[in-house]
């Protein structure tokens, strides 16, 4: 399933035949200068469903402005070209009027389809709750496999080389703030949100003070978080990876600086850290031992009598 309403066909001819041609431009991650929509690493993306928009509005822009330079140059007054003596044709109307209807309906026919295919948590493996607050992200992980999951939850916000670089007069280059080669101020984070490959994730997304909006190209879809209402969304990531987006609703003073990053693990990988994160909160959560009584003294000889 890469978008829902799109035949296999369809999705295979789209992301075979056309998806070729702009392989080396659509990335998990969008790039500067990138020129296509990112391709995504996800079960479900609009890529294929934005794919064959693009080539019907490739074709018709072909055709109309075909049709109108050849008027102009072939069919020009200097060349000795005269005009028709029409005023118009019904049946040329009723072509030009119901081709594109039927572009439309089948157009929203596929987007309709990924509403309701993305917005479909049944089935979930797993149960992340996000909160959005001015200005970070908290990551509640709720379920795992149909168990509950206990007491893993973080904050996660800016990380500190991009928070320094970014105050006022810093004289820190953005340039040197980078992980691994790759630039990353202000798209990193202290603590990334870590998920499974493989593993159908159920998204609950909520605002804790002001409408944010969680948004991960790579994933698909984005979705609003709005104080006292749950949205719900879900992926499932098909390779490892770290993969960075962006609070997309303007919230405030430092909206720009709530990137989002996730990390998908192997599931064994993912396992064992979600059992680390477990025992580290079941240690924090138990009470403190009570202190150890000190030993009793044995009561000293008395001392011998003086004779």
């Amino acid at each position: 399933m890469t978008s829902g309403g799109i035949g296999r066909s369809v999705s295979a001819w789209v992301l075979g035949g056309m998806g070729a041609l702009a392989s080396g431009l659509a990335m998990a991650n969008p790039e500067p200068n990138q020129l296509n929509m990112t391709k995504g690493v996800s079960e479900w993306s609009p890529y294929a469903m934005h794919m064959v928009a693009l080539w019907v509005c490739v074709v018709i822009g072909v055709v109309v402005f075909g049709a109108m330079f050849i008027a102009m140059f072939r069919f020009r007054k200097s060349r000795g070209a005269v005009a028709e003596k029409w005023s118009h044709s019904t049946k040329l109307e009723v072509v030009w009027t119901v081709i594109p209807v039927i572009i439309l309906i089948f157009l929203a026919h596929l987007a309709t389809g990924g509403l309701v295919t993305f917005a479909d948590t049944t089935g979930s493996e797993m149960t992340v709750k996000v909160t959005g607050y001015q200005w970070k992200w908290r990551y509640d992980y709720v379920d795992y496999k149909g168990k509950g999951v206990n007491q893993v939850g973080f904050m996660s916000k800016l990380e500190e080389s991009s928070d320094r670089t970014r105050q006022l007069r810093s004289n820190l280059d953005p340039e040197k703030v980078q992980v691994d080669g790759y630039k990353t101020y202000l798209l990193d984070v202290d603590k990334p949100l870590v998920v499974p490959v493989g593993t159908k994730i159920r998204f609950v997304i909520i605002g804790g003070d002001v409408i944010h909006s969680w948004w991960v190209p790579a994933l698909g879809w984005k979705m609003d978080a709005i104080p006292g209402i749950a949205n719900t969304a879900w992926t499932k990531i098909k390779e490892p990876g770290v993969y960075r987006g962006q609070c997309a609703e303007l919230c405030g003073q430092d909206h720009g600086f709530m990137p989002i990053v996730v990390k998908a693990l192997p599931k064994a990988e993912f396992e064992q850290w979600l059992a680390s994160q477990e025992d580290e909160a079941k240690a924090k959560a138990a009470p403190p031992a009570p202190p150890a009584a000190a030993p009793a003294t044995p009561n000293a000889p008395a001392p011998a009598p003086q004779g």
